[in-house]
């Protein structure tokens, strides 16, 4: 059974490569089908600007170039055209209504964001020394206080609900490691990190949701394994949440990276199925199981 990949990034948001590149290296690498997913607008919603994001301006383009794709590979490759959304507390998210009316394929929904006490909100995964400065005026210098924060969003973003895919359930780990200095932000067995990670597994369960696994902090070189964390994963699996494998590819040649570690990731977790997205009908994303097994 082929791969897959419906998590990517282009020169529309932070991405590298262009769309058609994505098509061509998707076909080329035999691909199940391939889906655009460029983080969406949020300057207009927040009045946060990150280049990061597609500009408000650009959407319609971007909307556009996608189902172009989607018409010129027919038959070939099936493409599907999503949009990773932010959730801000109170600013953005998944759920709001204009995205839904875009007559997308499928949404992402994602926590990049955190709303400190105090000070502006800022990304977990920017770079550590942005993070440590947004922790140091936002957190009072706690990092824990920070991480607290990501899984509390996680949780409320699941709560209101309007996406069909949790992307990077533990993206807060990002920086864990930076600069050689192991867990330097949280250790994984804090109580609170146990029972926010267990509460994040039982509301996807509840909703019938997948989430993935992530192999792209390993595709940039910035973590040594895939989101989420495979004691993390373990919680999914004791839930019996679906997993499906992205590469959250922001280069064209990534759009399979390093899918055998996530594949073993899963196996450890103990997970013999992973699901195949299959377009969306009656207002619904349609997923395929298939077994790890038999990509070999």
């Amino acid at each position: 059974m082929p791969l897959a990949c419906i998590h990517t990034h282009t020169t529309f948001c932070d991405g590298k490569d262009e769309v058609e590149a994505y098509c061509l290296a998707a076909y080329r690498k035999g691909l199940a089908c391939l889906g655009f997913s460029a983080h969406a607008p949020i300057t207009k919603k927040t009045g946060i600007y990150n280049d990061c994001n597609l500009p408000d301006n650009r959407l319609e383009e971007y909307l556009e170039e996608v189902r172009a794709a989607k018409k010129r590979w027919e038959g070939r490759l099936p493409v599907y055209l999503g949009l990773e959304v932010d959730f801000i507390e109170g600013l953005t998210g998944p759920a709001d209504r204009d995205f839904h009316e875009l007559d997308l394929d499928y949404i992402i929904g994602s926590v990049h964001y955190v709303v400190p006490p105090k000070g502006k909100p800022f990304t977990v995964d920017d770079p550590a020394e942005e993070v440590d400065k947004g922790i140091q005026e936002g957190y009072s210098g706690d990092p824990l206080g920070m991480t607290e924060a990501y899984l509390d969003a996680v949780i409320a973003m699941i709560r209101a609900g309007g996406f069909d895919l949790l992307g990077h359930a533990d993206l807060v780990k990002k920086n864990n490691s930076a600069g050689g200095r192991e867990n330097r932000l949280f250790t994984g067995n804090e109580a609170f990190y146990k029972e926010k990670t267990a509460l994040i597994a039982g509301l996807m369960a509840e909703r019938k949701l997948p989430s993935e696994v992530n192999s792209g902090g390993m595709n940039r070189g910035k973590t040594k394994d895939c989101y989420p964390s495979l004691e993390f994963l373990k919680l999914f699996r004791q839930q019996g949440v679906p997993m499906v494998i992205n590469a959250d590819a922001h280069r064209a040649k990534d759009v399979d990276g390093h899918y055998n570690e996530a594949r073993e990731t899963m196996r450890a977790a103990g997970y013999t199925e992973t699901l195949l997205f299959e377009g969306r009908r009656d207002g619904k994303a349609v997923w395929r199981s298939v077994g790890l097994g038999s990509w070999e």
